[in-house]
């Protein structure tokens, strides 16, 4: 596993430090801030007080991946998400990703300024996304899924999450590599929330240290925030009330190995991350 994460105009350290990626919704419907942003000037300065609090990366999306969501066309997608895009890779020195599984959108958004292309589906609904992600020497985040947004919420349980999650996230690294990502580029996500249970979401957070050792080429991105099974731990807590739990949760994936965690209250995740961190080098 490469220690720097190379991008096209910014080298990320992967390791000393675990790094910060904030969430932007420019959605109408995110469950938990769906409308806040949806507006590109309000979506801007978000994306500005992100960055003032911490941020390593800003992840912005326009169209939610909530259980039971339906799609949006590409050209929409883009409208909402490329002029902020434009902005905040032109006025700041921020790391932009995009949060998309549409390769056009791919395409749109890293000439506007985007390094990285987020993909929850790890190129099952579009693996062209690799090819525009190849051509331009961006990172390429490939996250575990089940089903779509709409139904994922339905799915049965697999028996065994982990074992699932490895064959199938090692299938889309080797796609994106046949396709022309070097392997350096690529960082896996398990995908906790994404068409599994809630004790199998608890059990990827306890067990990343295990999953890493069965992807070990690869470092890891873990996307908890505010999500509905720390709800449920914390006794049907609506979603302005999960930020406690989410540090939690935050803290289990910096002890576990994770490169990267992804949040949107930035400055509780940076404290967090430091200790957690500070703790992390302690014992190795």
């Amino acid at each position: 596993m490469s220690e720097e994460w190379k991008l096209p105009r910014h080298t990320l350290p992967m390791g000393e430090r675990t790094l910060l990626m904030g969430i932007l919704n420019v959605t109408p419907d995110s469950f938990s801030d769906g409308g806040r942003f949806y507006e590109a000037e309000r979506a801007l300065e978000r994306g500005r007080e992100l960055i003032a609090e911490g941020a390593d990366i800003i992840d912005v999306g326009g169209e939610s991946t909530r259980p039971g969501a339906g799609p949006v066309t590409a050209e929409e997608e883009m409208r909402r998400i490329i002029p902020v895009v434009k902005h905040l890779a032109s006025e700041t020195e921020a790391v932009i990703s995009v949060d998309t599984t549409k390769a056009e959108v791919a395409r749109a958004a890293l000439l506007a300024g985007a390094e990285i292309i987020n993909d929850i589906s790890a190129l099952r609904f579009d693996f062209h996304i690799a090819d525009e992600v190849a051509q331009t020497g961006a990172g390429l985040i490939l996250m575990h899924s089940r089903g779509t947004p709409a139904t994922m919420h339905r799915l049965p349980p697999v028996p065994d999450i982990l074992g699932e999650v490895t064959r199938s996230l090692r299938s889309s690294a080797s796609m994106a590599e046949r396709r022309g990502v070097p392997a350096s580029s690529i960082v896996l996500d398990p995908g906790v929330g994404f068409g599994k249970s809630p004790e199998q979401n608890v059990e990827l957070i306890a067990r990343l240290d295990d999953l890493r050792s069965r992807l070990p080429s690869f470092p890891f991105l873990i996307g908890t925030s505010r999500k509905s099974f720390i709800g449920r731990l914390l006794e049907d807590a609506p979603v302005e009330e999960r930020i406690y739990g989410t540090m939690a949760t935050v803290t289990a994936a910096v002890l576990g190995g994770a490169q990267i965690v992804r949040v949107h209250d930035l400055r509780a995740a940076r404290e967090t991350v430091r200790v957690a961190d500070a703790i992390r080098r302690a014992s190795s």
